[in-house]
């Protein structure tokens, strides 16, 4: 069994369903209070300094903080990644989905810290004092704050959509049809010219953002993860999907011969035929070694 099917089989009942839905609302709560004191956004920044000096809710905050200001376009994007989120969920399943979103934010955390800790890189010394000194130290770290957000983060969420569902056709700017796969191109070389383009601290926040886009679909094809592909993580959710409907509720896929356990009511439960038994005896793993065998 492979890392991430482990990691579902016992935290997968703490999955977060529709993850999607609580970005969206955290963004409306961050724009309502942008609107009502915009000061405030540089008390939920992702701020390393003053994380370091007792700010600790600003590893979360930063989430609320909208990629954007607030008008029709941001709103028909939004819905978008609402829609892209929700298939990806669906597609994937709900503990591979949020696996995917978490990757992204820690990945986002760890980028603002080693942005910091370059001050007591030798090499990168110069490179810091010279901000610093140009802005004084709470200044430059303000500054680089407000370029953490959840932006980037987003555009790994389409990335992940058009990676699973390449021949998915939309409408770019609601008139032109085009397949996904060709605008996650499109926004893959764009996002590549910026990289190349910025400064030290801009190669950070957007390599760490994505970073988890690139992790997670290595994972798929090394075999250190799923083991397969996203297109073939959909035909597995689709079957099983279909197996569900298809087999009656009171019958157990798996059940002990010895205690009666059956995976339905023990999802988290390793179930094991015997070799040595003469017939089709299953047991769990507490009476898979400790059973008596059947001649």
């Amino acid at each position: 069994m492979n890392f991430l099917n482990k990691m579902e089989r016992k935290f997968g009942k703490y999955a977060i369903p529709n993850l999607s839905l609580y970005l969206i609302l955290g963004y409306v709560l961050g724009y309502a209070m942008r609107y009502i004191n915009p000061a405030i956004v540089d008390f939920l920044t992702l701020n390393p300094y003053l994380i370091l000096h007792g700010q600790i809710w600003r590893l979360v905050t930063w989430i609320l903080i909208p990629p954007s200001s607030l008008d029709l376009l941001t709103i028909v994007m939004l819905m978008f990644y609402y829609s892209v989120g929700t298939n990806l969920e669906r597609t994937w399943g709900t503990f591979y989905y949020n696996v995917y979103l978490l990757m992204g934010m820690l990945f986002t955390i760890i980028g603002s810290f080693l942005i910091m800790g370059i001050s007591y890189i030798p090499g990168f010394r110069r490179y810091y004092e010279m901000r610093t000194i140009l802005y004084g130290t709470e200044t430059y770290f303000l500054l680089v704050a407000r370029s953490f957000s959840t932006y980037f983060v987003n555009m790994s969420i389409f990335l992940g959509f058009a990676a699973t569902f390449p021949d998915v056709q939309v409408l770019l700017m609601f008139i032109i049809p085009i397949k996904v796969k060709w605008m996650g191109i499109a926004y893959a070389v764009l996002l590549g010219i910026q990289f190349l383009q910025s400064d030290l601290v801009g190669k950070i926040i957007i390599g760490a953002s994505l970073l988890n886009f690139v992790l997670f679909f290595l994972m798929t094809r090394s075999g250190i993860g799923m083991r397969i592909s996203p297109r073939q993580v959909k035909r597995r959710h689709d079957y099983n999907r279909e197996v569900k409907r298809a087999k009656p509720a009171s019958v157990a896929k798996h059940k002990c011969a010895i205690c009666g356990k059956n995976s339905e009511d023990n999802p988290e439960a390793e179930f094991r035929f015997c070799s040595k038994c003469n017939g089709n005896y299953e047991y769990c793993q507490d009476h898979l070694f400790t059973h008596t065998h059947v001649k």
